[in-house]
């Protein structure tokens, strides 16, 4: 494997220090402007200290050590620091330093999607940043194995001491998955300060062992320079031990005091030795020395980061002690999270600097040592916009219309997929993974035709050989994960922009028990506000599930798929939708204007007959145009003398929703069925008109494929919804189209037992669904005073 290039000769450390200073001005300046602006409602927020601990850490990865193919995920309070060096290069425009949180302009935290300069990661929720480059490495290992290795890339996250409280960090250490990833690195702001406090026990000697056990490089930047020299001269070792003894709450204090009170302060209780060597310096020098930090220390930082690239085989941790506020007056205080200097001393800080109002936001000049290793930093890493993604020849459909036979639709996906890996080009980029459950959400066949990826051949069954071919190795396109949902969003994310990131254009597919989706929903929403591009099968969904209890019937899922932004979610009944569906969801993914994918998916079977009833009438072609537009009529019952309603549905609750239909016509009712393959889809297509129609204030609006689904003589019959998931899904549907609506679904946590219990317990039964429309009928005719 080829080598990381980085800047060789190492830079001057005088120039790394002049440009650390100018980075911490400009960082603490934007964040000072932002706050000066015109008197907002709320405040404007930003974090002067968080951004000063990581100056030095930034500085010397920017400026001394990572180059254009390096993928960095940068602290989500230090995002003026990012922008402050991405100026200095020449890579933004000095139009956007007095932009911070404002509309059009930089971000509160960084954002690929939204800031102009970011094009690696975004970060802020916290914990997910600290992991997205691991799986991101995880990525270039697999495309490596798949398509020829490239230029090698290090992946690096900066993160600060306390988002190694959030659990997902540990989740995504301890993956088997992760394991081995020598090009990832993630260094640690061990600043000891939470937002509120100074954190009374760190414990960084436990997080050091957690890493270490879970196979990891631990690398230290503790003491800089002057206090390393110190521990070797006599007496050394007690100064070393009296420093070390210090409670975190004790050392910080320091920060905040006069040099002669840190002398009584730092003296106070120790011993002879550590007496003799403050007595040889002045207040100054001493308060200098004992509050040396390595996380401040530019030498030790670069020569950290190269002990990290020199552990090929095995990801590393760099623990940089650092001090929140450093350099500021505000160094160590407790409560600086979010303290602001005042304007008086901003202008100590500017004319420290040499700087006045009219030069404060200048670059260096292009002449100086500084200037120079700016330009040709900027040079170097400048990111290039990603080409268009490749036009695959992913088919409309992968097999034959399925017409008869019982099948569920998780079991139509298994085989969807299946049929895809016989298509080469497209076999070939499809890559699935799942968090233990691959066997148990139907990717047997697709594993079995295209195998279990691992970076080396491992003889590793898996337990599973008399059901797949387990063996993992290089060539093989599944990645099983551990049980961790916040893992399988991380990695789904993190695969869908591979084309980004690594060049190569990968379908990454996903499966999770649905209710399980929202174990992992803070890494799912990540991953679609990076726009990635995913499918993610959530299966199986809703009580239909139902002799194994309420731990594993979700209900509010579809909910969050209809919601979330960048993501089609889709609910089929039969087999071919599920086909075109997925199919179409492959093809969208590699559109400029692509969104990501979310099925939910049943193991009950469904006779396929009324879909065949259905392509019958309409033909495939207008049929499947409704299927991927959101829905079609089942039933079509056009009105006549007798009272109507309008019964729809979506997935499972198909075959309820066409009985109840059935029993309502000899009752002497007319009941037409609209089946919902995607209510996101007629949802959206109805709102994109009434928004165009509010922004245009014009009265009449383009018709949308929900009103093409209820005709205009339907409009004022009753609506009854059904959905094997909480009523409140549909609940959207009467109103959209003016009439009244009366909605069935799952409002209650569910129980162990047969479906036509669950069914019957929670109300969307065919009798439930029968009593609904016999009731909507007669408030029609006869409404209550």
């Amino acid at each position: 494997m080829s080598q990381p290039r980085t800047h060789e000769p190492r830079p001057d450390l005088t120039t790394l220090a002049e440009i650390e200073q100018r980075v911490l001005w400009l960082a603490t300046r934007i964040i000072d402007h932002a706050n000066s602006r015109e008197k907002a409602d709320i405040k404007v927020g930003g974090h002067q200290a968080s951004c000063a601990s990581m100056v030095s850490i930034m500085t010397a990865l920017w400026f001394g050590h990572i180059d254009g193919s390096d993928k960095v995920a940068v602290k989500p309070h230090a995002s003026p620091v990012y922008h402050a060096i991405k100026y200095l290069t020449g890579e933004l425009d000095r139009s956007y330093l007095t932009t911070l949180r404002q509309r059009g302009g930089l971000q509160a935290y960084p954002s690929r999607t939204k800031d102009p300069d970011v094009a690696d990661f975004s970060t802020g929720s916290v914990g997910l940043g600290a992991v997205a480059p691991l799986f991101s490495a995880l990525t270039r290992r697999y495309t490596d194995s798949h398509f020829g290795e490239q230029d090698r890339s290090r992946f690096i996250a900066l993160v600060g001491d306390a988002e190694l409280d959030e659990g997902n960090v540990w989740e995504a250490i301890a993956d088997p998955a992760t394991q081995g990833l020598g090009n990832f690195t993630m260094v640690v702001d061990l600043n000891r300060q939470s937002l509120d406090r100074v954190i009374p026990d760190i414990a960084a000697t436990r997080l050091k062992r957690f890493f270490a056990d879970a196979g990891w490089h631990v690398a230290e930047a503790k003491y800089g320079a002057r206090l390393t020299e110190a521990f070797a001269r006599p007496g050394g070792d007690a100064l070393r031990d009296r420093i070390d003894g210090m409670t975190n709450e004790a050392y910080q204090q320091l920060f905040g005091l006069d040099p002669a009170d840190v002398r009584k302060a730092f003296l106070a209780g120790a011993d002879d030795a550590v007496h003799r060597i403050a007595d040889e310096l002045d207040d100054a020098a001493l308060t200098s020395l004992v509050t040396d930090l390595g996380g401040h220390d530019h030498g030790l930082l670069l020569d950290s980061f190269a002990e990290c690239d020199a552990e090929a085989d095995r990801p590393s941790v760099v623990f940089a002690y650092t001090i929140k506020g450093h350099g500021l007056p505000m160094a160590g205080d407790p409560m600086n999270h979010a303290a602001l200097l005042p304007p008086e001393q901003i202008e100590e800080f500017r004319a420290r600097l040499g700087l006045d109002e009219s030069t404060e936001w200048d670059r260096f000049a292009p002449d100086s040592d500084a200037g120079r290793l700016c330009r040709a930093v900027g040079g170097e890493i400048n990111n290039a916009p990603p080409a268009s993604r490749p036009a695959l020849p992913i088919p409309a459909a992968s097999r034959r219309v399925v017409q008869k036979g019982s099948q569920s639709t998780q079991e139509a996906f298994g085989r969807v997929l299946a049929s895809l890996a016989d298509i080469d080009e497209v076999g070939a980029r499809i890559v699935t993974t799942a968090p233990d459950v691959s066997i148990s959400t139907n990717l047997g066949g697709w594993i079995n035709k295209r195998g279990v990826y691992a970076h080396t051949e491992r003889d590793d069954h898996g337990g599973a050989d008399r059901l797949l071919k387990w063996a993992p190795g290089p060539t093989g396109q599944h990645i099983e994960l551990g049980i961790s949902e916040m893992n399988l969003f991380m990695l789904l994310g993190q695969l869908g922009l591979s084309h980004d990131h690594h060049g190569q254009h990968l379908l990454p597919v996903g499966t999770v028990y649905d209710p399980f989706v929202l174990r992992g929903l803070d890494a799912l929403i990540y991953g679609i506000y990076n726009d990635a591009r995913f499918v993610v099968a959530g299966t199986p969904a809703g009580v239909t599930l139902a002799p194994e209890g309420g731990a594993h019937q979700s209900t509010i899922t579809a909910s969050v798929g209809a919601e979330l932004p960048n993501l089609d979610y889709s609910e089929p009944a039969y087999a071919t939708e599920v086909d075109w569906l997925l199919c179409d969801a492959l093809q969208r993914l590699g559109d400029d204007d692509g969104r990501s994918a979310y099925l939910r998916l049943s193991t009950r079977p469904i006779d396929q007959a009324p879909f065949a009833a259905a392509l019958d009438t309409m033909g495939e072609e207008r049929l499947r145009a409704h299927v991927l537009a959101g829905g079609y009529r089942l039933v079509d019952a056009g009105p006549d003398d007798r009272p109507g309603v309008t019964i729809v549905t979506t997935g499972v609750m198909a075959p309820e929703a066409l009985e109840a239909a059935a029993e309502l016509d000899a009752e002497g009712v007319q009941a037409s069925v609209v089946h919902l393959t995607s209510p996101d889809r007629v949802y959206r297509s109805w709102r994109a008109g009434f928004a165009q129609a509010v922004a245009t204030a014009r009265v009449v609006r383009a018709p949308s494929h929900l009103h093409r689904l209820i005709p205009p003589a339907e409009r004022r019959r009753p609506i009854v919804s059904v959905h094997d998931a909480a009523s409140h899904s549909l609940a959207w549907l009467g109103s959209a189209v003016g009439t009244r609506q009366y909605t069935l679904g799952v409002d209650r946590f569910g129980e162990s037992g047969t479906i036509a219990d669950l069914h019957e317990i929670a109300g969307i039964n065919t009798g439930s669904i029968v009593n609904a429309a016999l009731i909507a009928v007669t408030e029609d005719v006869a409404p209550e005073a």
